[in-house]
């Protein structure tokens, strides 16, 4: 199970190499090569002496113009270390492998992602021996994706759009549309971005709102993870309609699931809930109507709205 933002930042690409292809294309506009084969190597870095250095992914890309090596680093914060360490890394890939390395950092910070993008130079002035240029990708370039079609059309752009933006009000919009998105992917995979997403999301009421919607649709009974919902679910008191839910074809538990979600997109964005319209939407269980009224949800003024045009 991934534990951290940092490991799901960067073994999503395990995940979908072509996911980072894309990326550099489509992103940062960078004209990398179709690949022909794209495959993971190890990431073990470590010399014979007792210096353990390690690359957090990295892969190997087959194109028509050659073989690249990409080294993909999750940074979560600025460190300026990675002057060093970056370039002996992409020195040391080079020299072991004869192939040109390509540095990616992916990162959720703005702040981070500027320092990154910075060219790391070595020499003295108007003559550099050697400058290293990482290719950033992060939330100020990686899109916005909060429409389902648009999140339908490629999945993993779609997840790495969650992971990089999961704070702020655009949030709901892109975890609502993530989450339409993975139901047309296979379970297995969709298992997997579930637990990056769920990984990268520090914000509170966003993590629970992701768990909210997961719940909701079912992906992850038989995964780990499920057992950590259910847990957190015992706490806030929804265990029990989430245990009725799977009794009874957990129709009534997906119903109580999606009305919380409701609440958690309103309060996410800080509106008062009236006790009317908290009591309305907790007994309702029309799954299609708490749909609507979840959508509908990212854009009122104020939480009566929910219910202006029915």
């Amino acid at each position: 199970m991934v534990g951290s933002s940092h490991e799901a930042l960067h073994r999503i690409f395990q995940k979908d190499p072509t996911l980072l292809t894309k990326a550099l294309q489509k992103v940062l506009h960078v004209p990398f090569p179709e690949t022909r084969e794209i495959a993971a190597l190890n990431v073990d870095l470590t010399e014979i002496e007792p210096v353990e250095r390690r690359v957090d992914t990295l892969l190997r890309a087959e194109t028509d113009e050659g073989t690249y090596l990409l080294v993909v680093e999750s940074q979560g914060k600025v460190d300026e270390r990675k002057r060093g360490s970056w370039p002996y890394y992409l020195s040391y890939l080079y020299e072991k492998y004869r192939c040109e390395p390509v540095l990616i950092v992916i990162t959720q910070s703005s702040t981070t992602a500027k320092w990154a993008s910075r060219p790391i130079r070595f020499g003295f002035r108007d003559w550099h021996s050697l400058t290293v240029r990482p290719l950033v990708l992060g939330p100020d370039n990686v899109p916005v994706i909060t429409d389902e079609r648009q999140a339908e059309k490629d999945v993993p752009l779609a997840v790495l759009s969650a992971m990089t933006h999961g704070r702020g009000p655009q949030a709901p919009a892109i975890l609502e549309s993530l989450a339409a998105a993975l139901r047309t992917i296979d379970p297995e995979s969709a298992a997997v971005f579930v637990q990056f997403v769920d990984s990268c999301l520090a914000d509170p009421q966003a993590k629970q709102m992701w768990r909210d919607l997961m719940t909701a649709i079912q992906y992850f009974w038989r995964h780990p993870l499920a057992e950590q919902v259910r847990e957190e679910g015992r706490e806030q008191g929804l265990e029990q309609g989430l245990e009725q839910g799977r009794a009874e074809g957990r129709e009534e538990g997906r119903a109580e699931a999606k009305a919380e979600m409701v609440l958690h997109i309103l309060e996410w964005r800080e509106l008062p809930v009236p006790d009317a319209v908290r009591e309305r939407i907790q007994s309702c269980t029309d799954l299609n109507q708490l749909e609507t009224w979840a959508q509908r949800a990212i854009h009122v003024k104020e939480p009566a709205e929910l219910f202006t045009t029915e």
